[in-house]
């Protein structure tokens, strides 16, 4: 029985062999190559595909650019694998009409998927997503390699980096980085433009494998244990990490301590905003902290929460005026550059901020940062829930909110909603200063997520216990 193809936030993924495969790779390609024409209305389309280096990439990449040029749609295919920000900043740079990257991004080795990027280098929205996924099966697959171009994406990505980040400062204050790349498509990427500028950094796991080498690819604390390893060894000033196709990053300090994506986020937007004068509001999503919206509010400068999901942020950015995009799952993205994750940009960015403090070691700066700021006490938890009305609770809990959660009065709620118009998320605010509880309903599984930060880890815990008791 054939498993039928659902679109997600910027694509599909699904797992190899089972789900995507060559076959159905090529109906999506018709589906998308379809959407393309009736959309663009144009003699010539242009189009770029990129892939990362997990099973069977190379090859969907291949059969997705034949079944475009079959259809008489101009595409540049990747001589090499690439990280999706790479892929992103080409699609906007040249003009083109839209990309497609060949990744499951952090997904574990069984996994596969393709992200649809649009003409200014961002995933595709909801709705553009929605009309792909209508055409899918709609006309006949064709197919031919005359309109195939294999190209060098990497050269005009090394430019704008070039442009954006400052080396020389980088290279005058002696910074040395340790680089996990995760084999995957991050590679020696960041190594090679540090070392063009004379840079002390070292990569582990530079080469990309389909296994990641044994981990899954997601830079957070529990799969970076080489790294840490690494860093307690030698004489680095942090560590950075990238995910499976490079557009997300996680950070350890030198001393192999995790550095987390809510305090990275701060540090972040203070460098951009405060430093480098960057103008434009801060987009996060729901999740991050609301320290953002504490420090960085200001009568020209808005913060604005949005549901979680970078498609989210890509869609302010692209709207408005925005410095600087969030979530607390490690992506980024950069005003001058891409309404996109970018895990190898984030991590210069870093390095850059280091270096323009005169300190040689991340947790100095952070120890400098947390008297200003204060620390950040955020956790999540995933609790299961099994009941049929896992949909139904979250609008029944808008409709009944309690007048308090753990002890604090609720001031306010912002509900947000899925494609089908149902509310799937919820944010309760809660007593004075940064305390909240955030609930989102999967639609796929039977889980609840759970997202809190208060003034203390134990503010925290007992915001998520009061939330659980929601979903007995």
């Amino acid at each position: 029985m054939e498993k039928k193809i659902i679109f997600g936030t910027d694509g599909w993924r699904g797992i190899l062999d089972s789900e995507i495969n060559n076959e159905t790779v090529a109906i999506a390609a018709q589906a998308f190559t379809d959407y393309l024409i009736n959309r663009e209305k144009k003699h010539l389309i242009k189009t770029a595909i990129g892939y990362d280096g997990r099973k069977y990439s190379r090859e969907f990449a291949e059969i997705f650019a034949q079944v475009l040029s079959g259809n008489s749609i101009n595409v540049h295919l990747s001589n090499s694998i690439i990280p999706t920000p790479v892929l992103s900043y080409y699609v906007k740079t040249m003009g083109f009409s839209a990309g497609v990257m060949i990744t499951a991004s952090h997904n574990p080795k069984e996994y596969n998927g393709i992200k649809f990027k649009d003409y200014y280098g961002g995933p595709f929205l909801t709705h553009e997503t929605i009309k792909v996924e209508s055409f899918l099966k709609s006309n006949p697959i064709k197919s031919n390699e005359e309109n195939i171009f294999q190209t060098d994406f990497l050269s005009i990505y090394f430019n704008q980096l070039e442009r954006l980040i400052d080396f020389d400062l980088l290279r005058r204050k002696n910074l040395n980085l340790l680089i996990d790349s995760m084999g995957g498509a991050g590679q020696q990427i960041l190594e090679n433009i540090l070392s063009k500028h004379q840079i002390s950094c070292k990569t582990i796991y530079k080469i990309a494998k389909p296994d990641f080498s044994g981990r899954q690819a997601e830079p957070i604390e529990i799969n970076l244990a080489p790294l840490k390893e690494r860093l307690q060894k030698g004489n680095f000033s942090f560590g950075i990490a990238t995910d499976g196709d490079a557009d997300r990053c996680g950070v350890m300090l030198e001393d192999g301590n995790w550095l987390s994506a809510q305090e990275t986020i701060l540090l972040l937007s203070d460098y951009l905003i405060n430093v480098k004068k960057v103008s434009g509001a801060l987009v996060k999503t729901s999740s991050v902290t609301d320290k953002l919206k504490a420090f960085f509010t200001t009568s020209g400068r808005e913060v604005f929460d949005v549901q979680v999901g970078f498609k989210y942020i890509c869609e302010k950015m692209i709207s408005a005026d925005v410095a600087f995009g969030a979530e607390e799952s490690g992506g980024f993205g950069y005003k001058n550059h891409i309404p996109e994750r970018d895990g190898i940009l984030s991590g210069l960015i870093i390095a850059e901020m280091l270096a323009h403090s005169g300190k040689q070691k991340l947790s100095d700066y952070l120890t400098e940062k947390r008297k200003q700021f204060g620390k950040v006490f955020y956790n999540r938890i995933d609790k299961h829930y099994n009941n049929e009305d896992r949909v139904d609770k979250l609008p029944e809990l808008f409709s009944h909110a309690p007048k308090s959660i753990a002890g604090f009065k609720l001031l306010g709620m912002q509900e947000y909603f899925s494609s089908r118009g149902i509310i799937n998320g919820l944010k309760l605010i809660l007593g004075e200063r940064n305390r909240w509880l955030l609930i989102r309903a999967s639609e796929t599984e039977p889980l609840i997520r759970l997202y809190a930060e208060g003034e203390s880890d134990e503010e925290v815990q007992n915001i998520l216990e009061a939330g659980k008791l929601f979903f007995p």
